[in-house]
């Protein structure tokens, strides 16, 4: 049985307190998290269909200083839904709770307890249950997976974030070195400042300080050090175990999206990009989880797994006449991605994403530019392409609703990729 870390954790989070915030902040800016923009959860939990309202009950577990519960409250504080935030460190709740009271949100319930005592809490269960970075501190993360499970709903979503090995390789070499130099050193201030010291003398071979543009945290002041370099109970995951955890063992759904880049990350020839190998058909034919394994070894810098996790696949389904295709993530119109994708007219062209680390090559087929500029979220799939056809100038008759499906496919598979064109039911 590993060996329990849970007192001490709740120690670290009580001295110093992660992510670090001031709540005065809350007057001037709203910190997003990626995983709980609602038309995100709507589109791969809900099928599109989730309206938010009507009692939809979401938990933080393991909320900390709170910027996924406040993000959720802010989203949500119109409508009649509640969250729940539940965290083991007073010192957090206490920042979380602040942030709160100057924001003026009401619709948040407060609990100071671990995850693994959520089944004995006697909570009413939930629609959306979130825990990000928490699972992989714990010294039995299944444990705290079952816990999870016990107050969600039959038909709920869970939202997740444990720690990927291959793009954190740096940091466990790191935490193995600063074990080695700390020794028997029990004083988190003194750990704290051994670390700064060797972190400011890495030769140039160091890994970390190879990839240290990778991670942030180190840049958040004494907890963000601590919590990267120090942290007495961390472990990490490939795809591939997320796999044999969550789908092999639990049955679950998985939908993976990496913070701004989607799950373009998993995928190989999204990856390999502009010059992709003479194998990429094969890769691209290989199963899903294959890919993900391939990938996350291919691009080397996925630090952790975000992903959504339901009891059988609920995304949104494309090929369906009254979806909404909606951009989002960023202020894109039809007449924008329009002209992107009639950037070589019609034919294949290099697809570029600054924000998303991206550059694809894309087929944007015969009709595709024209098509992604008619979508405003507003129309449907259907009232879209009886719009095009309204317009249709050729001899031959106009394509049908499958054939213009097939003609946009690769087109919205590559911003979907990048979680940059969701889908929504009209309801």
């Amino acid at each position: 049985m590993p060996e329990n870390h849970i007192p001490e954790v709740r120690r670290q989070y009580e001295t110093l307190p992660y992510p670090p915030r001031d709540p005065e902040d809350e007057r001037k800016r709203l910190i997003s998290t990626w995983l709980e923009s609602l038309p995100m959860i709507n589109h791969y939990c809900f099928g599109g269909r989730q309206s938010f309202g009507q009692g939809f009950r979401a938990l933080v577990a393991g909320g900390g200083t709170g910027d996924a519960t406040i993000y959720l409250a802010e989203q949500l504080k119109h409508t009649d839904a509640t969250i729940v935030h539940l965290d083991l460190s007073d010192a957090s709740n206490a920042i979380a709770r602040e942030r709160a009271r100057v924001r003026g949100l009401s619709n948040i319930e407060w609990i100071r307890d671990s995850i693994l005592n959520l089944p004995s809490l006697g909570l009413s269960p939930f629609d959306y249950v979130n825990c990000s970075g928490v699972l992989h501190h714990l010294a039995d993360p299944d444990q705290g997976l079952h816990a999870l499970r016990h107050v969600l709903k039959p038909d709920g979503a869970l939202g997740i974030m444990v720690y990927a090995a291959v793009g954190r390789t740096a940091i466990y070499q790191t935490q193995s070195l600063m074990r080695l130099i700390n020794g028997a050193e029990e004083d988190p201030a003194r750990k704290i400042a051994a670390t700064r010291d060797i972190l400011g003398s890495l030769p140039p071979g160091n890994w970390f300080r190879r990839s240290q543009d990778l991670h942030h945290d180190h840049r958040m002041g004494d907890a963000g050090i601590y919590d990267l370099f120090l942290h007495s109970q961390d472990r990490a995951y490939t795809a591939g175990e997320i796999f044999d955890w969550f789908q092999d063992d639990h049955g679950l759904h998985l939908e993976f999206t990496d913070v701004a880049r989607g799950r373009s990350p998993y995928l190989p020839h999204m990856v390999l990009g502009r010059k992709p190998p003479d194998r990429i058909a094969e890769l691209r034919a290989m199963p899903r989880r294959k890919q993900y394994e391939v990938a996350e070894l291919l691009g080397g810098d996925i630090i952790t797994h975000s992903f959504y996790a339901t009891s059988d696949d609920r995304t949104a389904a494309y090929g369906d006449i009254n979806a909404v295709p909606f951009y989002f993530h960023e202020p894109l119109t039809g007449e924008i991605v329009a002209r992107v994708f009639n950037t070589n007219r019609g034919q294949p062209f290099i697809l570029n994403h600054e924000n998303a680390r991206l550059s694809v090559r894309v087929n944007p087929g015969r009709y595709g530019a024209k098509l992604l500029g008619m979508i405003d979220g507003n129309l449907s799939f259907g009232e879209i392409f009886e719009h095009f056809r309204a317009g249709w100038h050729g001899q031959a008759a106009a394509p049908s609703n499958e054939a213009l499906f097939d003609d946009l496919r690769e087109s919205y598979e590559t911003l979907n990729a990048v979680d940059r064109l969701l889908l929504r039911h009209p309801s």
